[in-house]
């Protein structure tokens, strides 16, 4: 009988700690149904070697189900949505990406190693303690209440399969997980299908954009600048108090900005469906969207800027391999981290400073002759947000970035900021002010002012900086010297400034295609 205690025990805690994960706190189930009815079945039958192999494949049911869990819990913190097992698997690829970045490659490995190795011995240990539990139940009594337990805990399970709950301290960790994730298979795969459909029957047309040519547009993402940077009283301290400083420097400069709102396709990562959504006008929320969308013929605002008579490039200093999807939008050049001919130190995940990416872009990336359209993605305000580096006034001392060598191993490292989630919000603040005081700043000292710029966040950075309520919202700012370039965007509700009003709805992110072509095209 102590087994079946012992072994309820450990398989409720293991059910439950997803949940709990998840939810960020322990009130969320107390009893998993699934430990009772297991752990009591098991005890019912005879001690025999066919009821001993069972415990192998009731070990990696188990162990799926918690992983799953745990892979739910961690997409929500990271992302703000659920775990969906239908596209969400090439994010494996970028937890490692992250953690190489945060950690270097060496203890990357070490921490993924550790992982399985912690899995696997998980699994040798669930199915000893499974093993152990037929013939457990021997005499009447103990026979009598595993019976109970299996019959209560199975109606428990067939009335929360019905949305019923009699006991509100007991949960369904596995059956939920698995039921919600097969749903989440048949409702996503349908929608692909209709996606991929609806980018058959009408897959658009390169439209030309006459009212922009001859000029710069300078499509400008900032990583992990969502509203609540501005919202929020904790960040606009930090943030609204560098954007109002900066509006002089525009002025001086013959600038002007309006501000407003989109709502972004994502939170907290994955800045690229962000990017695809607005060069497309298609709302692209998860990976495998993305790669129809790549694989089609849909056109793009890359096309149809080379159709104006634009050179067209990306600047993406945070690509360090192999990018074919940068070849799929068709930019005429892509200039990724290797080819930006940086020569100072990496700063954690971050590649190389925003100031140095938009520096090297003005100074060498440009074309001398002929407007450009620039997708220019900056990465300083992506986790893990240290060090904080100041920007520089002397904008041709930064050269090829060595001059950033002396803030090699300036700040903390990841592994001790992260232990206190209030100083990592303080960095959060401070980094999101880096990247728009160095794009504001560059953009007063050494853009035409017969361009246009529409500087953007990517996407709302985790629920651990925005909280679970935040919105998906993004501030736009675009900013010209010529005021007829900014009129369209004030008539949808665009305010003079850098600080967009706060409002509790956004148009989303894939509009601003349309909007270019109904105020810019033919």
């Amino acid at each position: 009988m102590r087994r079946a205690v012992m072994g309820v025990l450990l398989l409720n805690g293991l059910l439950l700690v997803p949940l709990w994960l998840r939810y960020g706190e322990l009130g969320t189930g107390w009893v998993a149904l699934e430990a009772l009815l297991l752990v009591a079945a098991l005890a019912l039958l005879p001690a025999r070697a066919a009821s001993r192999r069972l415990a192998w494949p009731l070990a990696a049911v188990v162990l799926l189900g918690v992983l799953v869990g745990l892979g739910d819990a961690a997409t929500y913190q990271a992302l703000g949505r659920s775990l969906n097992l239908y596209l969400d698997w090439p994010l494996l690829r970028s937890v490692y990406d992250l953690l190489a970045g945060t950690l270097g490659t060496p203890l990357g490995l070490l921490a993924i190693l550790a992982g399985v190795a912690v899995l696997v011995w998980l699994a040798w240990g669930l199915k000893r303690v499974l093993a152990a539990l037929p013939g457990t139940a021997r005499r009447g009594p103990a026979r009598l209440l595993a019976a109970a337990t299996v019959v209560a805990s199975a109606a428990l399970l067939v009335a929360q399969w019905q949305h019923v709950r009699p006991l509100v301290v007991t949960r369904a960790p596995l059956v939920d997980t698995f039921s919600f994730q097969a749903q989440q298979l048949i409702a996503t795969h349908r929608a692909r299908l209709a996606f991929a459909e609806t980018l058959a029957e009408r897959p658009g047309e390169t439209r030309p954009l006459p009212g922009l040519a001859g000029r710069d547009v300078l499509l400008i993402f900032v990583e992990s600048y969502g509203v609540s940077a501005l919202a929020q009283p904790r960040y606009a301290e930090v943030v609204g108090r560098r954007l109002a400083s900066l509006t002089p420097r525009l002025e001086a400069a013959g600038l002007a900005a309006v501000s407003g709102t989109l709502a972004a396709p994502v939170r907290g990562g994955q800045s690229w469906l962000s990017h695809a959504t607005t060069l497309s006008g298609l709302w692209i929320d998860n990976d495998l969207w993305y790669r129809l969308l790549l694989d089609s013929e849909r056109p793009t605002l890359v096309d149809d800027f080379r159709a104006t008579g634009h050179h067209t490039l990306a600047v993406m200093p945070a690509i360090t391999r192999a990018w074919p999807e940068g070849e799929a939008y068709g930019f005429d050049a892509i200039h990724a981290a290797a080819d930006l001919d940086y020569a100072g130190p990496a700063l954690n995940w971050v590649t190389m400073p925003d100031q140095y990416t938009l520096h090297r872009f003005g100074q060498s990336l440009r074309p001398a002759e002929g407007p450009v359209f620039a997708q220019i993605a900056l990465i300083s305000s992506h986790a893990p947000w240290t060090p904080i580096l100041p920007v520089l006034e002397e904008w041709q001392a930064l050269d090829d970035g060595r001059v950033f060598s002396r803030w090699a191993e300036a700040g903390e490292s990841p592994e001790v900021l992260w232990q206190d989630p209030e100083r990592v919000r303080e960095h959060y603040a401070r980094a999101v002010a880096y990247s728009l005081e160095a794009s504001l700043t560059w953009i007063a000292e050494h853009v035409a002012d017969d361009s246009l710029v529409i500087l953007l966040g990517d996407h709302q950075s985790a629920p651990l900086i925005t909280g679970d309520a935040a919105s998906d919202g993004v501030p736009v700012h675009v900013i010209a010297g010529d005021p007829a370039l900014l009129a369209p965007f004030r008539a949808r509700s665009f305010v003079p400034g850098l600080l967009p009003p706060q409002r509790d709805s956004h148009p989303g992110m894939h509009r601003l295609r349309d909007w270019l072509h109904e105020e810019f095209g033919s």
